[in-house]
């Protein structure tokens, strides 16, 4: 039984009241969150309120909903009416949203408790958490480590027991990432199946909304809640069919390819765990098939381009005049007072990203490499495609090592972005993916590994990830910290 379940049977049951849990989560973020630092804002105030309409439902004897009553969280670029979303980034500090998400208005119409806003890297742009200005969120499993990113406070948070599930965004693997750190599931929806409305924009070719959570029922049941169409969002399409009742579905027969290419520069013990829970498949009835991918060669270079491309564009919009943070000092004009302004309220590796972004898109340079790393674009989408041709589903690392050390990506920035190999190409391509846990390292990290998808294959991608959860529950521990049911 997942989480969700298990505190909506307690709830129903008489077992505990919904204000009751809720006071327990909040303590338990009073009592972790400092060495965690997942949360950048804690909203007690509107938990127990919706809490409370969750006990008087619960006490006229009515059914609850799939998701309600249940305390989670929202990572800070997930924009809630009324309440403080700053992207972890000083140029939006003190800015409140005047709507919501379309993925929170779905979760608040479920009467979801909404326990705080979690870090993240500033504007999502990162892969350890720690480019966030109020400092980076640790790894339950280990607080000297990182917990992954961007989306690193919501797996902290999950991980550690102080939300019950949480909203990520992956732009590039900043669920699926921080997931695998951090020995959770996260959830990476096709493009268009949940809507961005809402949602502070990176690079909305790429972005997608999807949940973190400690099973793969649980990822199951949020996702069939939040993927609904969204006439707010152009390219939004919703779920082809519903995943939580094919969770179960038999797997023998099915074939599961392996690209040998994802296997490049992976480190031993992370390839060999993938390499053993391929064994468990085959053990289960399903074929193992490996197979060439050339083109994952082409998928960083292709990302970071596209990405720090549209970021330039995206965040031309923060100049100290609209909303969010302006300049203190002096400043001559317009122009000087939106330079100053930039350049002391965006983050180092923001600046860096508009800057490269605004390289590939200049005079003389945009044929030479926006315009190639598109065509590349459509030679990744096409490997996909005929990949699945011949296989069901593609296993994979979801990062090719553990979780490192907190100030190894500060160090040495570039180097981090390596460990985004695994994950981007699902975003250039626009498929869906699960990372889950499927192995420790000799230092007891987290190992995660990702089931990769046709579009709209969640159901698939999910009931594989759900086979080997059932045949390897060990390798879905829980960590010291938080809420115990």
């Amino acid at each position: 039984m997942g989480q969700i379940a298990k505190i909506q049977a307690m709830l129903q049951n008489g077992e505990i009241s919904c204000v009751e849990l809720t006071k327990k989560y909040l303590k338990a973020i009073e009592e972790a969150n400092g060495e965690l630092n997942a949360y950048v804002t804690v909203t007690p105030d509107e938990a127990l309120e919706t809490a409370k309409k969750v006990d008087e439902k619960i006490a006229r004897g009515e059914k609850l909903l799939p998701l309600e009553g249940v305390p989670m969280t929202l990572k800070d670029n997930i924009s809630t009416n009324g309440i403080e979303t700053t992207c972890c980034s000083k140029i939006l500090e003190g800015y409140k949203p005047i709507y919501d998400a379309k993925v929170w208005e779905i979760l608040k119409s479920q009467n979801a408790v909404l326990l705080g806003k979690t870090n993240m890297d500033e504007f999502a742009m990162g892969s350890s958490c720690e480019n966030s200005c109020f400092g980076g969120a640790t790894n339950p499993f280990n607080t000297d480590h990182v917990s992954g990113g961007s989306s690193g406070g919501v797996a902290s948070a999950v991980s550690g027991d102080i939300a019950a599930f949480g909203l990520g965004s992956d732009t590039g693997g900043s669920i699926r990432q921080p997931a695998s750190f951090c020995g959770i599931v996260g959830l990476k929806p096709t493009y268009g199946a949940v809507s961005r409305y809402g949602l502070v924009a990176y690079a909305s070719s790429l972005d997608q909304i999807g949940p973190i959570t400690k099973t793969v029922e649980d990822a199951s049941l949020v996702f069939d809640s939040i993927s609904l169409y969204d006439e707010n969002d152009s390219t939004s399409v919703g779920k082809s069919e519903t995943t939580f009742d094919k969770l179960d579905n038999d797997i023998k027969g099915m074939k599961i390819g392996i690209a040998r290419e994802y296997l490049d520069g992976v480190r031993d013990d992370v390839k060999e765990a993938v390499l053993s829970a391929a064994e468990k498949y085959k053990e289960m009835g399903a074929e193992i098939v490996y197979f060439d991918l050339p083109a994952l060669k082409f998928a960083l270079p292709v990302y970071y381009i596209l990405a720090c491309a549209e970021a330039s564009s995206n965040l031309g919009r923060y100049d100290g005049i609209r909303y969010g943070y302006k300049t203190t000092q002096s400043y001559e004009g317009t122009h000087d007072m939106i330079c100053k302004t930039r350049s002391e309220g965006f983050g180092e590796e923001v600046k860096r990203r508009i800057l490269l972004g605004t390289y590939v898109l200049s005079a003389g340079y945009y044929d030479a490499y926006y315009k190639k790393a598109q065509n590349l674009r459509g030679t990744i989408i096409k490997a996909f495609d005929d990949a699945f041709k011949n296989v069901d589903v593609i296993l994979a690392p979801t990062v090719p090592m553990t979780a490192f050390k907190m100030g190894e990506a500060v160090s040495d920035p570039v180097e981090t972005y390596l460990t985004d190999i695994c994950t981007v190409p699902i975003n250039i391509a626009g498929l869906p993916s699960v990372s889950v846990p499927c192995g420790f390292n000799s230092k007891g990290m987290p190992i995660g590994m990702q089931i990769i998808g046709d579009k709209f294959k969640e159901s698939t991608i999910l009931n594989v990830a759900y086979k080997y959860q059932q045949a390897c529950p060990e390798n879905f521990k829980d960590t010291k910290w938080g809420v115990k049911l």
